[in-house]
Order: structure tokens, then sequence, then C-alpha cells
């Protein structure tokens, strides 16, 4: 098995002559150069990934959108619903192999990862029935949190025709977690592009063409959902890299780690989830709000902002979880702590590149959403919470990761529970409706909820003991 990229050798080199250099200079002493240039080559392609997948559902929404204003409305309010309730918890499952796979692979235990990854898809398989029955009591549900009765028959037709995706995306995580915990990277951006232009040439013939019409857009979601998992899952299993890291399918073997994987999966799930439903409490409630169409539209550009920007720092998340974890397999955990640190540095630096472009060009970023005045000189006073935000947003995706590595995603879980739902919504309740700050007041109590998060994880990463998981080792 060819080392990764991501194992380095710690040990050090000595130059030809035997000696070597003292002299660093300033960057040298601010950040570890060659750990910082592994994680920024390894995060490249994972943003990509990132990127294009969660356009897929996202360019069906646009072709339906410009059926009618209905149309816009329930395909928005169901990709909404599918996110956080279907796509976020799938993604969070596959949170598991990042601990399994990852200390596996620095063990040197390369037949476990893809044990673990087929015990991982049982786990995905059984909560894919679950949601997609969910899903088709969608319109009741939607007339419970009293959404409108037409928009939420539109969105619960199109999540009916999207749950086929769902089983395909789910399985799809679990192998891009197995692929980026052996840092076998760059193929995943090509095999994330092609089902995205995939989509695109499906949805207009489908919507446009077919006859099908609005139904037409879910059905093109799933259909590429399926041939991006098929692609990939058949170059797993042919390809010379994973000769010793996939051999072969083992059903019974699989299922004696299922528990295993559900001790890390469900609460990594929930971590991902909490911090998912908290934006979208914020969304709900701006639109109680007086003036709730700029209230809500403030708030959702908003969202939207902090969304995109998390695309970038997914990817240093996923570095730092991979290193760590593989370290960790390695038994260096002094490597696995050297990683965290350039991670978390390197997450300062793209937030400050964020933050800067926010406020410098807000006017246009806002306009992209939105030609109202009113909403941009709103955002334009907004911009600085949001700077806050993105900031902590950044040390805690990264710390998150590290978390993930180690396999602490319990802890992560009540964290994230306490500091976003006894903290944080608690503050935008009171600021936002009580002192009459409203949107402000909403953000504000999200900043506090961030920053008592990202505290508490750094707390965490500083003195909690760091080890590998026995799992790894069986």
């Amino acid at each position: 098995m060819k080392s990764s990229p991501l194992l380095l050798d710690h040990e050090g080199v000595e130059d030809e002559g035997g000696r070597r250099s003292r002299s660093l200079t300033w960057l040298q002493k601010l950040i570890d150069v060659e750990e910082a240039k592994t994680q920024t080559i390894y995060s490249l392609p994972v943003i990509l990934t990132n990127l294009f997948y969660y356009c897929i559902p996202m360019t069906s929404v646009m072709f339906a959108s410009h059926l009618s204003q209905l149309e816009l409305a329930g395909a928005t309010l169901a990709n909404s619903w599918a996110t956080v309730s279907g796509f976020a918890f799938m993604t969070g499952l596959s949170g598991a192999l990042e601990t399994l796979c990852g200390q596996g692979f620095g063990a040197k235990n390369y037949r476990m990862l893809g044990i673990h990854l087929q015990s991982s898809c049982i786990v995905s398989f059984v909560f894919t029935i679950l949601i997609t029955i969910s899903w088709f009591f969608t319109e009741p549900i939607f007339g419970f949190l009293r959404q409108d009765p037409s928009i939420s028959k539109q969105a619960a037709i199109y999540m009916k025709y999207q749950a086929p995706g769902l089983l395909a995306y789910g399985f799809l995580q679990n192998i891009l977690r197995f692929c980026q915990t052996q840092s076998i990277i760059t193929p995943l951006a090509i095999f994330s592009f092609v089902p995205l232009v995939i989509n695109i040439g499906t949805a207009y013939v489908l919507v446009y063409l077919s006859g099908l019409g609005f139904i037409g857009a879910p059905i093109a979601t799933s259909i590429s959902l399926w041939i991006a998992f098929l692609s990939l899952g058949t170059y797993v299993i042919c390809s010379e890299n994973f000769k010793e890291t996939w051999t072969g399918f083992s059903l019974d073997e699989s299922f004696r780690y299922v528990v295993i994987n559900l001790t890390l999966s469900i609460p990594s799930a929930a971590m991902v989830c909490l911090e998912y439903w908290a934006f979208e409490i914020l969304v709900f409630l701006a639109g109680v709000m007086p003036n709730p169409e700029i209230n809500t539209s403030l708030v959702a550009i908003c969202v939207n902002s902090e969304s995109i920007s998390y695309m970038l720092i997914y990817g240093l998340s996923a570095a730092a979880s991979t290193r760590v974890s593989n370290e960790l397999g390695a038994g260096n955990v002094k490597g696995a702590k050297k990683a965290t640190l350039v991670s978390v540095k390197l997450s300062l630096v793209l937030a400050l590149g964020v933050v800067i472009a926010i406020l410098v060009g807000h006017d246009g970023w806002v306009g992209l959403f939105s030609n109202s005045l009113v909403i941009k000189q709103e955002f334009a006073s907004f911009r600085f919470f949001l700077a806050a935000s993105i900031t902590l947003d950044s040390i805690q995706g990264v710390l998150s990761g590290v978390a993930r590595g180690c396999g602490w995603q319990h802890l992560v879980t009540f964290i994230n529970l306490g500091t976003y739902y006894l903290i944080g919504m608690p503050i935008a309740d009171f600021c936002g409706f009580k002192l009459k700050l409203y949107t402000k007041g909403l953000w504000i109590g999200l900043i506090c909820g961030m920053f008592c998060q990202s505290s508490s994880l750094l707390l965490m990463t500083i003195f909690r003991k760091w080890t590998k998981l026995n799992a790894v080792t069986v």
C-alpha cells in the first residue's frame, strides 16, 4: 500500500551534507510550511467535490423555479426540508468513517477500511428507509408548521420524487469518507463534476422537453445522485488504489461492526444536524417578526452566505480530520496535535479572506440575491455581524473535524446542543423580540452560541487525552 501524502515523516530529513539548517524565515516561525502546503493541496479537491455535489439538487431547483412563483416556493421549501431532514443527516452518519477508516489507515490495518465502509452503508440504508417514510408525510408536517397549503402540496410532490436519491446520497457520502481518509481525493472532484453536468442536461430535458414539468426536477436529482454513487462505487471496486483497503463484500463480518459504527455515526449525525437546525430556526423566527419579507430575506441571505463560506472551511475540516485520524492510528499524538495547530491557523487565514471580501464587496454580493435597496442597506449594517459569525464558524469547523478524527463525536453533540439551544437561541429570542433588535438580535444570539461552541471545542482539544480507538485494530 502506498503511503498517504498526509502521513508525513516527523523525524526530520537531513540535507545532503548531513546538516540541518537552523535558520527559519518569519513564515516558518508563524506556521509549518510543509504541513500547511500538504493540507492546502488536500483541501482544494475536497472543496470542489463538496461544491459540485451541493449544486446537483440546487440546479434542479433552479429549473423548477422558472415554471411559476408557486413552483419556485414549493421547490425551495422542499429542498430546504430535504437538506435539514435527510441530506445533512446522511452526511453526519458518514462521519463515523472519518474516525474508523482514518485511524485504521494510519494503523496500516487496511482491510478493516472496507469492512467499516460496508457496516456504514448498512446503517445508512436503515436510516434512509425511516427518513423516506417521513418524507411521504411532508404535507401534513408542513401543515402542522403552518405553512401555506398550496406551497406545502407542491413541496410534498417534490419530496416524493426526490426520495429515491436519498439512498444513493447516503452510500455516496460513505464512499467519499472512505476515499478521503486514504487521501485519494483528486478523482473525487472528477466523479462529482460529471454528475453535475449530467444533472443540468437531464433536468432541462425532463422539465422542459419531456412534459413532466415540475416533477422532472426532483427526478433528475435522483437520477444524477444514483449515477454519482454507481460511478464512484465502480471506481473503488475496480481501481488498483484500493486493492488493499477493498477486498470484496463481506456482509457477515460487516454486520458485526454495525454497533461500533452506530456509537460514532449517530452522535456525528446529531452534531451536524443540531448546527443545521439552528440556522433554519433563525429563518423561521425572522418570518414571525414585523416586515417578515424583509427580515426573512435578510436572514436567508446571511444563512446562504454562511453556508457558502463553510464549503471552503469544509475542505480544511476534512484535511484536519484525516491528518489527525491517520496520525493517531499510527500512534503519533504529537503529529496529530501539530496538524491541528496548522489547521486552525489556516482556517483563520481563510476566514480573514472571506471577511474582507464581504466587508469590501457587500453591495455586489447581496446584489446576487436581491435588487431591493432596503435589503442592500440592511445587509450593509449587518455585514460586521456576519463577519464575526464566519470567523467563529471557521474555527469550530476545523475543530469539529479534529473531533471526528479523534472519535469525540458524542462530546461535540452535547457541546452543540448546549451552546446553540441553551445559550444561543434564548439570547436570540431575548435580543430579537424583547429588546426589539429583530434580525440583528437573532444573529447576536447565534454569535454568542458560536463563541461558546468554539471556546468549548478549543478547551476540549487542548485538555482531552488523545488516543486511537481500539476498533481500528480489531
